[in-house]
């Protein structure tokens, strides 16, 4: 991996997070003609337990999709870990690092963007951490790590890594707009909508930007 490919790879474990951590990124990229592919650990599921599982999987995907064409995204794929039980899933398919590896390998990304460590909410967030770093260590990639958080606010173990402050300000409609694309989950996005708003104007706020996203870079 030695020559750039001008791609960006994002690894997430729910439908939605790549675009509350770095949807204004990847309009941005795209939008200077990188290509952006997302990797999404799971389909989100157990989000309404209610409905036919085929059926709010089919939602989750078209919602991702249709996210995914408004900041310029090139792909978007689906691993199939079960929702709300990744540890389980984990156990029972030790090959998704496989996985994870082989698809690293064929997107040849410059930068990948994933969870933080931190981020632990959510532990799903903290497992596909793990299982993104494990991968890219297993095949020494060469390119840049870069981890966003979802809900937490706060960086712990990484606090003192290096900062990738992207200026989003052109941009930050299309984050919303994109954001506005997962109907399923109009009361998590009633609740975080706010937090987006706030987290992106206080990134900028010492950067002299409108709007910003910020990253820990690992490596």
């Amino acid at each position: 991996m030695a020559e750039k490919s001008g791609k960006i790879l994002i690894i997430c474990a729910h439908p939605d997070d790549e675009i509350i951590g770095c949807g204004g990124t990847i309009a941005k990229f795209t939008n200077e003609g990188k290509k952006v592919h997302t990797l999404i650990f799971s389909f989100g599921e157990s989000s309404h337990p209610w409905l036919q599982e085929d059926k709010i999987k089919g939602i989750r995907i078209k919602e991702s999709e249709s996210a995914g064409k408004i900041v310029g995204t090139e792909s978007t794929e689906f691993i199939g870990v079960w929702d709300g039980a990744f540890k389980k899933y984990v156990q029972k398919n030790p090959d998704i690092v496989k996985k994870i590896k082989a698809y690293i390998k064929k997107i040849n990304p410059d930068k990948i963007f994933t969870h933080s460590f931190d981020d632990v909410i959510y532990y799903d967030h903290k497992i596909t951490h793990n299982i993104v770093m494990q991968a890219i260590e297993e095949i020494k990639f060469t390119g840049e790590i870069y981890t966003f958080n979802i809900w937490n606010p706060l960086t712990i173990r990484k606090r003192d890594s290096p900062k990738l402050i992207v200026d989003i300000t052109n941009t930050f409609t299309k984050k919303v707009d994109a954001l506005k694309c997962f109907k399923s989950q109009k009361v998590a996005l009633v609740q975080l909508t706010p937090v987006v708003y706030i987290r992106a104007f206080m990134n900028g706020l010492n950067k002299g930007f409108r709007f910003a996203e910020e990253f820990s870079r690992i490596k």
